[in-house]
């Protein structure tokens, strides 16, 4: 083959490197960063060229996050399919492969997380199908392996299993492969082996109130733009939802909060506020130190700071890119200081782990309670709050 023929010849993984090059894109900027001209620059080719290979930018998105499911399908019956009953050595064989791909390619976990709302109606319909599916399969086999469980109960710890190997596109920590992957299997393997509680526990005494009195005008805004931003997305809703919301024009909206954007920025620093109060008045003690004890009402007043309010919830949904810098930066330090308080309780608990290692277990706990009070297959359990506080002391292994 002569000179000219290599140099126009395109490579046979080209769809490949294009989607490769897309999802750091994608994650890095976030969906609505991203242009196909980008995509088709930083991949080297030309937009015509590109659309050779995909139609539009969801589809490569949809392309990028498909894939990724099915390597976790490939995982799930190459490791269950060589027996009827499944044996807890394949259980483990299988947590072995899903941790390896979520440590090897934590940007299609981050994608997800992040960006599957941008796909296509029939691209989302397919990936819940299909991930529905696979944890029922998943539940069989916990539940062949734990026959007190009701099918309800092994899905939601299913889900919450998937949360653990999710949960390492939320932060940056990273530690050797081999023992990052231990170390994910290890949590999951306690998520499997949790012990739900059966009765419904009676509800513990609220917090004190935030305020007192009729909220201010500002205050109503950030209420009801939260639960805008909660049930529509942030994209979806407009200054004037937001104003017909709190009873006044949409231009007035305006004289609280100069964009949307700040809004934002704004509900997620009530959120961070609201975690930081419940967590001195659950770390609030008399007597000497207990840090597994510290750790156990840390993990219940955030359990019943998420699913109070929405404001969690919509800083944990919307996607980041909409959040202004200065705000991203200070949210971003007020968490990484409310996660080192677990961190420094879970070393005192355990030694044995460094502070990477509590890190990544901190994570991978908070990540279980943000995603399940998400997931419409499980958020309307009766119980939910005390089996998502079981949940994140079986992660920290506190119970």
């Amino acid at each position: 083959m002569d000179e000219k023929a290599r140099k126009t010849k395109r490579p046979r993984d080209r769809r490949q490197q294009i989607a490769a090059v897309a999802s750091e894109l994608f994650r890095a900027r976030g969906y609505h960063g991203v242009g196909i001209n980008d995509i088709a620059a930083a991949a080297g080719v030309t937009g015509p060229a590109l659309y050779r290979h995909f139609a539009d930018k969801q589809a490569i998105l949809a392309h990028v996050l498909l894939t990724g499911f099915q390597e976790m399908e490939a995982a799930t019956d190459a490791a269950l399919a060589t027996a009827e009953l499944p044996t807890p050595q394949q259980v483990h064989t299988l947590l072995e492969r899903l941790a390896t791909s979520s440590v090897e390619r934590r940007e299609v976990a981050a994608l997800w997380r992040w960006e599957g709302r941008h796909l296509d109606a029939d691209s989302q319909h397919l990936i819940r199908t299909r991930s529905a599916a696979m944890l029922t399969t998943w539940a069989k086999v916990l539940m062949r392996l734990r026959p007190e469980l009701d099918p309800d109960e092994a899905e939601l710890l299913c889900w919450a299993g998937l949360s653990v190997f999710g949960s390492v596109s939320v932060h940056h920590t990273s530690i050797a492969r081999k023992r990052f992957t231990r170390l994910l299997v290890d949590i999951a393997l306690r998520v499997f082996h949790a012990r739900l509680p059966k009765a419904r526990e009676p509800a513990e005494p609220s917090q004190p109130p935030l305020a007192l009195g009729a909220p201010s005008r500002r205050e109503q805004l950030l209420t009801e733009a939260a639960e805008l931003f909660r049930r529509h997305g942030f994209s979806s809703v407009s200054m004037e939802d937001i104003g017909k919301a709190a009873g006044i024009a949409g231009p007035s909206v305006y004289r609280h909060f100069p964009s949307k954007a700040s809004l934002l920025g704004a509900i997620g620093r009530r959120a961070a506020d609201r975690l930081s109060l419940a967590a001195e008045h659950a770390l609030r003690t008399s007597g000497p130190p207990d840090e597994r004890e510290a750790l156990r009402r840390l993990a219940r007043s955030y359990v019943r700071t998420l699913t109070g309010p929405p404001e969690l919830l919509v800083s944990f949904s919307v996607d980041r890119v909409h959040i202004e810098e200065r705000d991203r930066c200070e949210l971003l330090r007020i968490q990484r200081d409310y996660v080192a308080r677990w961190v420094h309780l879970l070393e005192a608990v355990h030694p044995e782990l460094d502070t990477r290692q509590a890190k990544i277990t901190v994570h991978a706990a908070l990540t279980i309670a943000n995603d399940l009070t998400r997931t419409r297959r499980v958020n309307s359990r009766p119980n939910l709050t005390a089996e998502l506080v079981a949940l994140l002391e079986a992660v920290l292994d506190i119970t």
